[in-house]
């Protein structure tokens, strides 16, 4: 049983998860990863990359998805993992850990991206897939609108950085607080920002 719509990739994998991630690029806050495996039978319409919806349309089919897939799951890794382990490996993690979360267990993983998680069942990595595999474009979108609530949520536990707007991404908004309010625990001290940011509050002042 293929996954609704799934590309056909040069395999016959059965039960088929899309996974994929939302959260590589921010200086704040966790990276967030979805697993979905699709229902042939309770197919969902408009289905595409995350980035190319609108916060509405992402809502909506966010809710459509967990009604009519046969199973989906999230997963996230933290802020202190991610320095510990780089974003690459983190976000593999995070997708790991929503592969192995899910109800029922798949007979496939298709990733998006170059680079796709160890498990114990047949992986496939597959560049652009949020936009051309259903399922993968499933888990975009679960990922997406899951990883946006959570950093308006961080924006009323740190009032004063703007992560309900820009939702941790390095924007002039966001670079300025952190020079104006400091480092949060939310905060990726690896990134180069927030590096740089945690040196000049360490260093000796001038004179």
């Amino acid at each position: 049983m293929q996954g609704q719509g799934e590309l056909d990739l040069g395999v016959t994998p059965g039960t088929v998860a899309g996974v994929d991630e939302a959260g590589r690029g921010p200086l704040a806050g966790p990276v967030i990863a979805a697993a979905v495996i699709l229902d042939p039978d309770r197919p969902v319409p408009g289905l595409a990359d995350s980035k190319r919806l609108s916060p509405r349309r992402r809502e909506a089919l966010d809710r459509l998805i967990r009604q009519r897939a046969l199973a989906w799951a999230t997963a996230a890794a933290t802020p202190a993992e991610i320095d510990r382990l780089n974003i690459l490996q983190a976000s593999l993690l995070a997708m790991r850990r929503a592969v192995m979360a899910l109800g029922v267990a798949p007979d496939a993983v298709w990733a998006d991206g170059n680079r796709a998680p160890r498990l114990a069942m047949p992986v496939r990595a597959v560049v652009g897939g949020d936009a051309t595999v259903p399922s993968i474009s499933a888990a975009s979108i679960l990922a997406k609108v899951l990883r946006d609530r959570e950093m308006e949520v961080l924006g009323e536990r740190h009032p004063g950085y703007g992560f309900e707007r820009h939702k941790g991404y390095p924007t002039r908004e966001h670079v300025a607080a952190i020079a104006r309010l400091g480092v949060t625990s939310e905060h990726r001290r690896s990134f180069g920002p927030v590096r740089e940011a945690l040196a000049r509050a360490a260093a000796p002042p001038a004179g």
